[in-house]
């Protein structure tokens, strides 16, 4: 991935854990549990498996796009516990 995609795939993710944090605040879903959605659950329990799922959403989006590749290293390439690399 070229330096520029990057770092626009980063700005979305922040973008959208900006937008999870203010969507999660449902105030104006306080103290309703009317409409019930299929039936039997709360609107605002529905809202919250909601902000759930895309929560997750987002998180498999910056693993993928935004985690820098030298952290991970195979285990064969993995130095002994006690030694350093230099």
């Amino acid at each position: 991935m070229s330096n520029g995609s990057s770092h626009g795939m980063r700005y979305l993710v922040y973008g959208l854990i900006l937008a999870m944090v203010i969507l999660h605040q449902d105030f104006w879903w306080w103290q309703r549990w009317d409409p019930l959605v299929l039936g039997f659950i709360p609107v605002s329990l529905a809202w919250h498996v909601g902000i759930s799922v895309a929560a997750g959403l987002t998180g498999a989006v910056a693993v993928r796009y935004c985690w820098p590749e030298s952290v991970d290293v195979p285990d064969d390439e993995a130095l002994p516990p006690g030694r350093l690399r230099h």
